[in-house]
């Protein structure tokens, strides 16, 4: 397993704010409670998205009434969230033999992350408190019972966890002993019985990652040392001594991703490196030797860093390596797999398709198939007739004959680099009339990248007739190491010249109404749409901030202890706030301060419990412009964090955005 792998929903390595939970209204309520909009108020921005539309909101933003479905290791049950009248997304279990079905897990207040199988009677759930990302993992009995909160510690955070297959134990990390650092646990999922098995004791270069084989045992880590250096350590089989195998500047990449459990060498692992490359690609490698074995895969144009195994019933055999590209891109390897791949490509054709849970087996498959048009459809197949049966359609009420297609783009921005991204347009655009655009620059921003595929803003924005941009910027991930690097301290000036030069790229194309342009985005997306209306304020009529940061100095100040080991990383990154001449780019480039310079209507939207983005930055914002005498309505939910995670929150906002869209597109 990756030594930084982060599943079941866990909280990811990000840069983050201090964590405030959500409180009754007998407690202080985080942030300035005076300053969001009334309901009544935000309310009337609705009224402005009129017209006659096939969809409505719900359409798109009502979570399905089933999904997450997942075979039992036995092959006997099969699992899958439900939603109930009241939008809560139970778990349930159906013993396919008998056709029995059995709540499981109940969703109360707070939303269930991610479930799976534990064995073959019991499951996992996490959840957090309102979007805190505290995250606890719980294990439960199919039928309901034995509910055990695995890992019962207010304020600790859960940054990793993996199954021992065949065993009654997970590994977890948790921060449990110092805020600062993670140490890892092992836990009997039947008793709760939990055994720390390692100490991570230097603060200052902490271990940030734990590698351990299929059995449970410790067999690796890495070392943040002075915050930019990482240190790879790998136990001799012999010794038992932990030995300094590489040590890298954390710009480049040597990650295992696992031991090739299919190789009788124990020391053999798969390897994620950019080493000696600019495209991370994945070798074989020998631990102990400290040296590549053979190359499995590598593209010249797109980071490769993924891989699919085998489970012990073919011997841990590769069966895929899959990476990002225009689109989802898989290299089948195994025989079995190969098969699997060619039956679904033969029924598919271009659209994605993944297998997503088995039986240990591998008697039935479950596989999700989707595009830019299409949400998500589970099917059942069976490797021993190869027939396929439809399981379930995620969102039946969306035709795809009446979707929008998503089309990838490139250009050449102007310092000559190849940018890459999407547009995804209308019907009206492809009948020739020029609408309206909506510019929404991803989160991240280091390390992510948009990608193609079904999505649920874009299919909404074009149903009202609005293109939808997505550019990935200098610094964005999967392009090569060279690309992300190149957009260090660049954050709000180079990084925003690309999305701009992405906007000039799609109106010389003759798609786009040049007087109806707006920028929307989330997280950093929502700082770019700051600094698109500073930087560039004529070419937008409005923007939507979405959980954006306004200033650098004090979303700095706000991390929580456990990003503490992460600061020089993060000054390399964005600016280095120490040293004066970067300081004063950071101010530059730090939209709080050039609140008169923002001349274009502006909506503000906060998770109230954000860990990532502090509520203070859309407070301060949204202060700075009433204080200059313009109106912004501001949607603050109490009960949710980085990005509104529950259904009706969700239907609230992108009803208002509509509303702001469409009365500032059709102002005289």
């Amino acid at each position: 397993m990756n030594l930084n792998a982060k599943i079941f929903g866990a909280a990811q390595i990000v840069l983050s704010a201090i964590m405030i939970n959500a409180q009754t209204s007998t407690a202080k309520l985080p942030g300035d409670p005076t300053l969001p909009s009334s309901k009544e108020s935000l309310e009337k921005m609705v009224s402005f998205d009129k017209g006659n539309f096939k969809y409505k909101v719900e359409d798109y933003f009502a979570r399905p009434n089933a999904s997450q479905f997942k075979i039992s290791p036995d092959g006997q049950y099969l699992s899958y969230k439900e939603k109930d009248k009241d939008k809560k997304n139970h778990v349930y279990v159906k013993e396919l033999k008998t056709g029995k079905i059995t709540k499981a897990i109940v969703e109360k207040d707070d939303l269930i992350g991610g479930y799976g199988w534990l064995d073959k009677k019991r499951l996992f759930y996490t959840q957090d408190k309102g979007g805190n990302e505290n995250t606890h993992m719980y294990a439960v009995d199919i039928d309901g019972k034995n509910l055990k909160d695995l890992t019962p510690f207010e304020g600790v955070t859960l940054n990793y966890a993996d199954i021992v297959k065949d065993t009654e134990f997970v590994i977890v990390a948790l921060n449990k002993n110092n805020k600062q650092i993670f140490e890892p646990y092992k836990i009997n999922f039947n008793t709760g019985e939990m055994t720390q098995l390692y100490e991570n004791k230097d603060v200052n270069n902490p271990i940030d990652g734990y590698l351990f084989d299929k059995d449970g045992n410790m067999r690796g880590y890495t070392v943040l040392e002075n915050g930019l250096t990482t240190k790879t350590y790998y136990k001799d089989l012999q010794t038992g001594k932990f030995n300094l195998i590489k040590s890298t500047d954390w710009k480049n990449t040597f990650s295992i991703i696992g031991l090739n459990d299919n190789s009788k060498n124990k020391d053999e692992a798969y390897v994620v490196t950019n080493l000696d490359s600019d495209k991370a690609r994945i070798v074989l490698y020998d631990l102990k030797k400290n040296a590549i074995i053979k190359e499995v895969y590598s593209n010249p144009v797109y980071d490769v860093s993924s891989i699919s195994t085998a489970r012990k019933n073919r011997n841990y055999e590769l069966d895929y390596i899959s990476y990002t590209g225009t689109k989802g891109e898989t290299i089948p390897v195994s025989k079995f797999y190969k098969e699997v791949h060619d039956k679904l490509k033969s029924e598919f054709k271009d659209k994605e398709f993944s297998v997503v849970s088995s039986d240990d087996n591998e008697d039935k498959l479950l596989v999700v198939v989707g595009s830019d048009k299409l949400y998500g459809t589970y099917y059942e197949y069976d490797t021993k007739s190869k027939q396929l049966k439809l399981l379930y359609n995620l969102m039946p009420q969306l035709k795809e004959e009446d979707m929008a297609e998503m089309k990838p783009i490139e250009f050449k921005s102007r310092d000559g680099l190849t940018i890459r991204g999407y547009i995804t347009l209308p019907k009206a655009a492809a009948d020739g009339k020029k609408v309206p655009l909506i510019v929404n620059p991803h989160g991240g921003p280091q390390g992510i990248r948009d990608e193609w595929g079904f999505n649920p803003e874009d299919q909404l924005f074009a149903s009202r007739g609005y293109a939808t941009l997505h550019v990935n910027f200098r610094i964005s991930g999967g392009y090569g190491k060279e690309f992300q690097h190149i957009g260090y301290k660049q954050i709000g000036r180079k990084a925003m010249d690309d999305v701009e030069d992405g906007v000039k790229y799609v109106i010389e194309q003759g798609w786009i109404d040049n007087d109806k342009i707006a920028i929307y985005g989330g997280s950093h997306g929502g700082y770019a749409t700051l600094m698109g209306l500073i930087k560039t304020p004529d070419l937008y009529a409005c923007g939507v901030d979405y959980v954006g940061v306004s200033n650098i100095f004090t979303f700095f100040e706000s991390f929580p202890e456990y990003w503490k080991p992460y600061k020089e990383m993060v000054k390399q990154i964005w600016y280095d706030l120490d040293n004066p001449e970067e300081a004063k780019i950071a101010k530059e480039v730090s939209p709080v301060f050039h609140i008169d310079k923002i001349k274009k209507p502006l909506f503000v939207v906060q998770g109230a419990n954000d860990p990532r983005v502090n509520i203070n930055e859309s407070d301060q914002i949204v202060k700075g412009m009433r204080a200059k005498g313009v109106e912004v309505p501001y949607m603050v939910k109490y009960d949710e964090g980085h990005g509104f995670k529950k259904e009706p929150s969700r239907i609230e906002l992108y009803k208002y955005m509509l509303g702001f869209f469409a009365e500032n597109f059709n102002k005289k």
